[in-house]
């Protein structure tokens, strides 16, 4: 906010949003260019580095080794594999649907322009799909979470050697949690579309099962974190409320299926499910802004004009995180990164550049833009918006550092990811216990195994980075940041420039 004093008062607001354009869309560093195409292999390698259960033998990172193979048992049940959201041994089911349904969200729309690399990221889904349909086996339950995260974050231990508590956690009628239902309804559904073609009879499994699953959601009503309060707060609560998971899961299985029962249900609920609420955020808690992107295809596409009011909350979703303009719980840094509040700020760099980026496409196959007062977003600028934010976590910023392990000559060498900072099986084939491995922690020495693709949670509004494990919400890296990053960069790598 300093920089307006540098502007006079009396200049007009559109050239005052045009002064904030320029700067913060100009490159901060000297780099000639990125490679995009080796950013995206590395972004969708990162996955490989956080499964869970027995590996296949085409992993690729392969200081990894099968780990939580009883996963499930203490419950009678098998839900061995998955992925471990973060730095940790936990497996939480709310950001790994979240995941899933944004890896596919990718693969959707931007698919076409990833090359070799789309098999992967097919592959990155199914590893997601795959332990999301082992835990809605049962009908009338979801499995929620394993491992208990207290036990679990006392310990400083590699996957490989956990002997932390496994816990399983599930929602059911009597114990409702319709927001994590809902987001695992949305992650089926999605995934089905990435199927259809590639594998019919699992692509019907998937939707079969997302259709369930959101009539169980939506019949027994709640939030998870009032039913699992001490299991999953204060890691994932549900702050936002349940409401915008089950129009997330409405609106995906609308696209997947085409029933007019979807279509129905957004239109009816829109109102009482709050579509409009808090417009600028988007990420595993909150799906507002994606729900406004996704349903406004079809407006823009001229097939829906009952989902009108989804597009008119979608173009004032633009407006309130473009550059100069953006609404106050949206920041730019001095080096032009996007700042909200909370943790791990490269969750909303990312997901909310990726919807950016989406909206421009479906922007430019209708011929339209976004009036933003005497500012008029054009499909080339969002693109340049989330293109800058790209660039910033490849190195184009005020330290010259990617924030992406293993792309380019400087980045986090410190991460805080367990795994990643214990030294690997095939190095140290003893055990490392719990309180063992809290020297590896707190050492400053750099990680022993190179998480590739990981991208970490970022710098704050100053630009500053400390590369350090303690500083955890700088320096842990999670699926839900990559997941939209892998979409972004399938399509820069094949459209690099910015018209």
């Amino acid at each position: 906010m300093a920089r307006k004093s540098l502007i006079s008062p009396e200049i007009s607001p559109v050239i005052l949003s045009l002064f904030f354009l320029v700067v913060l869309l100009s490159p901060s560093a000297t780099h000639a260019g990125h490679d995009y195409r080796d950013a995206l292999r590395k972004s969708i390698m990162f996955f490989e580095g956080q499964r869970s259960g027995k590996l296949p033998p085409d992993q690729r990172l392969r200081w990894r080794r099968d780990s939580a193979l009883r996963d499930g048992s203490t419950a009678g049940v098998d839900l061995s594999g998955g992925y471990y959201d973060a730095g940790d041994n936990v497996k939480f089911g709310f950001p790994m649907a979240f995941t899933t349904t944004m890896l596919s969200w990718s693969v959707i729309d931007f698919g076409r322009t990833m090359g070799p690399e789309l098999q992967n990221a097919v592959k990155a889904v199914r590893w997601g799909t795959d332990y999301l349909l082992k835990a809605t086996a049962i009908p009338g339950v979801v499995f929620v979470q394993v491992g208990d995260a207290y036990s679990d974050h006392n310990c400083w231990e590699r996957p490989e050697d956990m002997d932390t508590l496994r816990t399983v956690y599930k929602i059911d009628r009597a114990h409702p949690g319709s927001d994590v239902a809902g987001e695992t309804a949305a992650a089926l559904a999605a995934a089905s579309i990435v199927f259809r073609k590639r594998d019919p009879a699992y692509s019907r499994r998937l939707l079969d099962r997302a259709t369930r699953v959101f009539a169980f959601a939506n019949r027994y009503r709640g939030a998870y974190s009032s039913s699992l309060y001490h299991a999953v707060c204060p890691f994932y609560c549900d702050f936002n409320g349940y409401q915008d998971e089950l129009l997330w899961g409405a609106a995906w299985l609308h696209k997947a299926s085409r029933k007019r029962v979807y279509r129905e249900f957004i239109v009816k609920n829109e109102v009482v499910l709050r579509a409009g609420d808090t417009i600028n955020e988007f990420g595993w808690d909150n799906k507002h802004a994606g729900i406004n992107v996704l349903i406004s295809k079809e407006v823009l596409m001229g097939k829906a004009e009952y989902f009108e009011s989804f597009k008119q909350n979608a173009d004032e979703f633009i407006c309130s995180i473009l550059p100069g303009i953006s609404h106050p719980q949206v920041q730019y840094s001095r080096g032009g990164l996007l700042v909200k509040t909370g943790g791990s700020n490269m969750q909303h760099v990312t997901s909310l550049s990726f919807l950016l980026l989406a909206y421009s496409n479906y922007l430019s196959h209708a011929r339209k833009v976004v009036p933003c007062g005497e500012l008029t977003a054009s499909p080339s600028l969002l693109r340049q918006v989330a293109k800058r934010q790209v660039d910033y976590i490849l190195g184009d910023n005020p330290l010259g550092m990617s924030y992406m392990v293993g792309y380019g000559q400087r980045f986090p060498r410190r991460i805080h990811h367990r795994g990643s900072s214990v030294p690997s099986v095939s190095a140290h084939p003893a055990r490392v216990g719990c309180k063992e491995g809290s020297r590896y922690f707190l050492s400053p020495n750099p990680n022993p195994n190179l998480l590739v693709g990981a991208v970490v949670g970022g710098p704050n509004v100053t630009d500053a980075f400390p590369d350090s494990r303690p500083y955890f919400v700088q320096s842990e890296p999670t699926t839900y940041i990559n997941a939209p990053l892998v979409g972004l960069l399938g399509y820069f790598s094949t459209h690099s420039s910015w018209r």
